[in-house]
């Protein structure tokens, strides 16, 4: 689950509520089919261009595996995250609609009084851009000036109307952003104006999901994402039980809350999570039916791997491994990183090794096949596997 900008969802608007409701499920194309039927309703309305920017953007990442990669764990950096694309198609999409979202409100903002309704709906523009100019076109400069300038508008809208909670999502989500980079970039951060606090985006966050309206949800799920990072699975628990109740067809919960039961040393419900997300799988349940019977055999095997299971680990990784193709890329690679390891910490050597060099092979340049490589020279052993659990905190 990725960390990224979401702006106010529909208030009483009933098509915006029908996109969003299938955006939060994870089915984008009838998410942006949706938003499209809103905007050819009613052209002038930012918050419909919004709302298909932030699908397609969605789209782009879910694509990738960006939503459901270790890229927002523990200490990584926000700079360390995955690979992007989109095609000319998907990105003349996206920016026409948030260059028309911010032609609409350009207006309202430069007005005197400003209007507030146009401040917000164009920092959300910007706050959109500010995402995709970091994720895909990698500008982190551009990046930081969108969101850094969306941040101002909100913080002004704050201002003018106290009461609107939804204003201050992207003041925690920016705070707490800053506050999670290196302290380069950061230097970027402070001379905008901002330092960052990552404790100050999480209070921040916290009151939104309690008494916002449109962002109430963007917020839980960019808290769940937080507390994993800030290694909180206490915490994350009970948002990601409340999200799956509120959205049993979206399964990237279910994955999420399956991890944080595990880092909290609740191994059976961990367990019995993934059996949900397959029993679901196999009677064909709305958002499951399509799913890769290898995804949740990479998930399982992953756990199994920390609860030293490492026998069992393997199966799973084996029939994950072997559908790889069905796997994004960072699951694939992470599933014969881990086969290869459980079979070394099980003495099967030659079998780990022919693992280790299909991880070289799918991604020499990644950080999985630079572990690989050292794996086939010499085997991963019991003492390496420790070290690596330690700050993993699965028990």
């Amino acid at each position: 689950m990725l960390l990224a900008m979401p702006l106010a969802c529909c208030g009483a608007d009933p098509l915006l509520e029908k996109g969003f409701e299938h955006f939060y499920s994870v089915e984008y194309p009838q998410a942006i089919a949706t938003f499209e039927q809103a905007v050819a309703a009613r052209p002038d309305d930012a918050r419909r261009h919004n709302a298909i920017a932030q699908a397609v953007l969605f789209s782009l990442m879910y694509r990738s595996g960006a939503l459901e990669s270790q890229l927002v764990t523990g200490s990584d950096s926000f700079l360390r995250r995955e690979d992007v694309e989109a095609t000319p198609e998907e990105e003349k999409r996206f920016q026409s609609a948030v260059a028309r979202a911010l032609d609409l409100t350009r207006a309202g903002v430069e007005a005197r009084p400003p209007d507030p309704d146009a401040m917000y709906h164009h920092g959300a523009a910007l706050g959109l851009r500010g995402t995709y100019n970091f994720l895909v076109r990698r500008a982190w400069l551009d990046s930081l000036r969108d969101l850094t300038a969306g941040r101002r508008l909100h913080n002004r809208v704050s201002e003018m109307q106290p009461q609107r909670i939804d204003a201050r999502m992207m003041q925690g989500f920016h705070d707490y952003v800053v506050g999670s980079l290196p302290w380069g970039m950061k230097a970027l951060g402070f001379l905008a104006g901002f330092r960052g606090d990552r404790e100050q985006g999480i209070r921040t966050m916290q009151t939104v999901a309690a008494k916002g309206d449109d962002n109430r949800v963007d917020a839980m799920i960019l808290l769940g994402v937080a507390y994993r990072r800030e290694r909180r699975p206490q915490d994350a628990v009970p948002l990601l039980e409340q999200l799956e109740a509120m959205y049993p067809r979206n399964f990237l919960f279910m994955f999420e809350l399956a991890q944080m039961y595990a880092d909290l040393g609740r191994r059976e419900d961990s367990l019995a999570t993934l059996d949900r997300i397959e029993q679901r799988r196999l009677s064909g349940a709305p958002g499951f039916k399509t799913l890769p019977p290898e995804r949740i055999d990479a998930a399982r095997g992953d756990l199994l791997f920390w609860f030293e299971r490492w026998p069992e680990a393997a199966v799973c990784l084996r029939r994950a491994t072997a559908g790889a193709g069905k796997l994004h890329l960072h699951s694939a690679l992470m599933s014969w990183l881990r086969l290869g390891q459980s079979l070394d910490l099980t003495g099967n050597r030659e079998p780990a090794r022919q693992a280790y060099r299909e991880v070289d092979r799918l991604a020499p340049r990644s950080p999985q096949a630079r572990l690989a490589r050292s794996y086939q020279s010499r085997p991963f052993t019991q003492a390496q596997y420790f070290r690596l659990k330690t700050p993993q905190a699965n028990d």
